[in-house]
């Protein structure tokens, strides 16, 4: 499945035109690679005079036009015409000016390769940190039996890194992250639960102290499942003996914890209480309502949205948007729903990991959280083979308004080579990123 058509040949709806009837207004395709012109996009609608004479001194032999994406007409045939008594002026005037363009073009790519290249930076010092950080996580919650105190003094300051990050740059704390390395799997669920119950909490307009106490207890919510074998976690159709077996985790990671002492009530809460269910189909006392503790049901709701997103077995794994649709359809019962609502606007339309399908035909993948301000404007790496994925093009939908997210796609009808390229492991771990 390609989200690249032959770039010569017309898409659905488009028609040829001729570089003489570009005008501001008129949406052009230049049927050339990303990697060969100056603009952000080849397909986009023509905002100003200086982006005519741009495209018209490459001196490509057609372009296309999607009349239906026109804020004006392209010039019709015979005006183009009528000013044929100036061509030779014209021509003289373009011969003049291609210094000048090739210029303003060389700048315009550097601006554009500096911009994206500080969002890739950003984006490897996240993965980076995220590393460091499930080194971390795995070696507390391995040690914990043992040291609990200093497992907790490890996990505490995990997330008061996290709240830190979170609270200093709203726009652009939520990104997606590459875990290349592969980390303990139980480690990074940790992760994965801490920063979507630190993003819930903010949301539901929590202190940065009460953040503290949520996000420890979403890095030890699963205490108690480190003694569980993982052909039982990673099995999606456990036997009756198995899923009594997987469901003691809770309570013994409750027990334990209490025993280590140290830790507060509501950090115990979402230890214990995390899969009770608001309609009382939860485990294991199910709780039903508020009677589920505030800690329990916000880590409840990320260790969802998480399992949704990276189950144990990795072919049943579903996008960021498509969780959240199921959560709210089908899962709707079982969670509070004010926090629901509240996690849905914390992740946005776009939740970082979700592949998407740009409105000039192209396909991405959200890397980076949209500004509050532009909800619908997150930022997208750019599905291109032919450049390499240390290099991918990433766009900021916020800094621009000529191309926009039609639609998530689903992972199940993405190619292999899409998905090496988008999603490398196929796994989407998040990180609050400064």
């Amino acid at each position: 499945m390609s989200s690249n058509p032959d770039e010569a040949t017309p898409q659905e709806g488009e028609i040829r035109i001729d570089a003489s009837q570009l005008r501001p207004g008129v949406h052009v395709r230049l049927p050339v690679s990303w990697v060969k012109h100056q603009f952000m996009f080849s397909s986009f609608v023509i905002e100003n005079e200086e982006q005519v004479r741009l495209i018209a001194a490459m001196k490509l032999p057609q372009l296309f036009c999607d009349p239906a994406r026109c804020k004006v007409p392209p010039r019709p045939l015979q005006e183009v015409a009528a000013v044929d008594h100036d061509a030779e002026l014209a021509a003289q005037a373009e011969r003049e000016s291609l210094a000048a363009l090739e210029a303003a073009r060389m700048d315009a790519s550097r601006e554009r390769e500096r911009m994206m290249e500080g969002l890739r930076q950003r984006l490897v010092k996240a993965g980076q940190l995220h590393h460091k950080a499930a080194a971390t996580v795995s070696s507390a919650i391995r040690n914990f039996g043992t040291s609990p105190r200093q497992s907790v003094k490890d996990l505490t300051r995990i997330c008061e890194e996290s709240t830190t990050a979170l609270f200093s740059d709203p726009d652009s704390a939520f990104v997606l992250v590459v875990d290349k390395a592969r980390n303990d799997r139980q480690a990074v669920h940790a992760l994965s639960v801490m920063t979507l119950s630190l993003l819930l909490g903010k949301q539901a307009g929590l202190s940065e102290q009460a953040l503290r106490v949520l996000g420890t207890g979403a890095l030890l919510h699963d205490i108690g499942a480190r003694l569980i074998t993982p052909s039982i976690l990673r099995n999606p159709a456990r036997n009756r003996h198995e899923e009594k077996f997987f469901r003691a985790h809770c309570r013994n990671g409750y027990d334990e914890a209490l025993q280590a002492g140290a830790l507060s009530p509501p950090i115990l809460d979402a230890i214990l209480s995390h899969h009770e269910r608001c309609d009382g189909s939860g485990f294991p006392d199910r709780l039903m309502g508020n009677a589920i503790p505030l800690t329990a049901r916000m880590v409840g709701i990320a260790d969802r949205f998480d399992t949704l997103v990276n189950p144990g077995e990795p072919r049943l794994a579903i996008g960021p948007a498509e969780a959240l649709a199921t959560m709210w359809s089908r899962d709707q019962k079982g969670f509070d729903s004010g926090l629901l609502q509240l996690f849905v606007r914390a992740m946005g339309v776009y939740p970082p990991g979700s592949i998407v399908q740009l409105s000039d035909g192209q396909i991405g993948t959200v890397v980076g959280s949209a500004p509050v301000s532009k909800p619908l404007a997150p930022k997208v790496m750019i599905y291109a083979p032919e450049v390499p994925r240390h290099q991918a093009i990433i766009a900021d939908l916020a800094t621009q308004e000529v191309v926009t997210i039609e639609r998530p796609l689903r992972l199940q009808d993405r190619s292999v080579e899409e998905l090496n390229y988008l999603l490398p492991h196929r796994k989407v771990d998040w990180s609050c990123s400064t």
